[in-house]
């Protein structure tokens, strides 16, 4: 039994819905979906019996374009094999933001990333032949993971060429879903003719993460899913890498509700799409947190698909990243990577524009290292102000530490830690330098916990300039 959710767009796909009547009726069934979740009106859940409604799935040798009903094919064809995640409201942002903010959780998939979808839908095309050969793909990570996780599942041999600089958990986990694993190059275009090469070398086929409009299709299942919960989203906020994502995402949306706005989402220090989209040049320039979508070549076929369905791409600094990736894991309780942190990023530096609007994100990931999370959460404590070093020059004579001590206390801080040095050449031979670390609820607090000690006569700096 196949299962496929199809909405009926103005019947604009009307070689499918002939299709779809060939069938004997009691091999039809329309009902809602989900009866207890608001949907599109149109939107009906088909059941057909066999094989027969996806007897001509798009394979290797076949070329496809990327449509509105081969996206609904490929999700009738992986959605019981991924995980439908929940569209929330982010209600503490929302509040935060003054925006009516929902948040579609693509990090409650298997692999914590979208890219299965789209990497299980590419796998479902491979004749036997293909199969017994074995997969290879390149990814700084989220695709890796994607590929590795369904071909072992379908019992398919995976090779994975990572770039040299990929987070030791993304690289750990490939390996552990089933994968052999070659890191190599800088960056993601730096491992894809090392992949071509052996792909050619041992017979093997090559998935690729985004230019390939089977695995968009994949992609743009999250759009159907998101307006089946929401309806009435006026605007979809998408990161963009590669482009497979949102030019499946844009294709989908577009079908089922035409209006909706379909904004894209990228790090400033690798706006690839953003250049193509503006016609502008573009900017590299090392490291990003939100590496997923660090892509110098995007697909020139997801490029045309966004000049006709996206409205604009906006870009977010490394510093506006790193903050929201911050934001959603103390705000949202959320673990993100950087990629969804840069769409959250784009929206906070836009605000007017999505006011009265309501908006969705995608959390396309949340397979971020967890020693460089530690090290974002410790930043961004410090940026909110709750926890600072305070840093003192003080006579070396009893009782200045404990005077220190009791100001923060009964200021309502609490000492994390003290570093009392004795022989800094910065201070005098009678004086002492003073480290005291302190946790504060934010930037006001730690305001005023200055404010009275150098009302006492103490001579105080913070790292935060306060």
């Amino acid at each position: 039994m196949s299962r496929a959710f199809f909405c009926c767009w103005d019947h604009s796909e009307p070689r499918f819905l002939q299709r779809l009547a060939k069938h004997k009726p009691n091999h039809i069934h329309a009902r809602p979906l989900h009866p207890d979740r608001p949907r599109h009106p149109t939107c009906v859940d088909i059941r057909v019996q066999g094989d027969e409604l996806f007897k001509d799935f798009p394979r290797k040798d076949a070329p496809v374009t990327l449509t509105p009903a081969l996206i609904h094919q490929t999700y009738a064809a992986i959605r019981d094999a991924t995980i439908r995640t929940p569209t929330i409201q982010a209600a503490r942002l929302s509040l935060q933001l003054g925006i009516d903010l929902h948040l579609k959780l693509e990090n409650l998939q298997h692999t914590n990333a979208f890219k299965a979808r789209g990497a299980l839908a590419k796998l479902l095309t491979l004749t036997e032949a293909q199969k017994k050969a074995g997969v290879i793909a390149c990814s700084a990570g989220n695709h890796a993971q994607g590929v590795a996780y369904h071909a072992t599942r379908l019992g398919i041999a995976s090779t994975i060429v990572m770039p040299e600089g990929t987070p030791f958990n993304k690289l750990k986990r490939t390996e552990d879903f089933g994968a052999t694993v070659i890191q190599h190059g800088v960056g993601f275009d730096d491992s894809v003719q090392l992949t071509l090469d052996l792909a050619a070398r041992d017979g093997l086929t090559f998935i690729h993460p985004f230019d390939d409009p089977v695995v968009a299709a994949g992609q743009g299942s999250v759009a159907l899913e998101m307006l089946e919960d929401l309806p009435d989203l006026d605007v979809i906020v998408v990161p963009v890498g590669g482009g497979g994502l949102i030019a499946g995402m844009a294709v989908a949306a577009k079908s089922v509700k035409p209006d909706v706005l379909i904004i894209g989402a990228q790090a400033a220090i690798f706006d690839a799409v953003k250049a193509q989209f503006d016609g502008t040049a573009t900017h590299f320039a090392g490291a990003t947190l939100a590496e997923g979508i660090a892509v110098k070549a995007p697909s020139a076929a997801n490029i045309a698909t966004i000049k006709q369905h996206v409205t604009r791409i906006d870009t977010a600094t490394e510093a506006e990243i790193e903050d929201a990736v911050f934001d959603l894991l103390s705000a949202e309780k959320l673990v993100a990577e950087g990629a969804p942190g840069a769409g959250l990023a784009v929206i906070k530096n836009n605000l007017d524009a999505y006011k009265g609007k309501k908006v969705g994100l995608v959390i396309c990931g949340g397979n971020i290292d967890s020693r460089l999370l530690s090290t974002l959460i410790l930043r961004g404590l410090v940026r909110d102000g709750r926890i600072t070093r305070l840093t003192f020059e003080i006579d070396d004579t009893p009782g200045q530490l404990a005077t220190i001590s009791r100001i923060i206390s009964e200021a309502g801080a609490n000492v994390v830690e003290v570093i009392h040095q004795r022989m800094m050449q910065s201070v005098s031979l009678k004086q002492a330098e003073l480290d005291v670390v302190i946790e504060a609820r934010d930037m006001g607090h730690v305001r005023g916990i200055v404010e009275t000690l150098r009302g006492q006569g103490f001579s105080v700096k913070t790292d935060s300039g306060v």
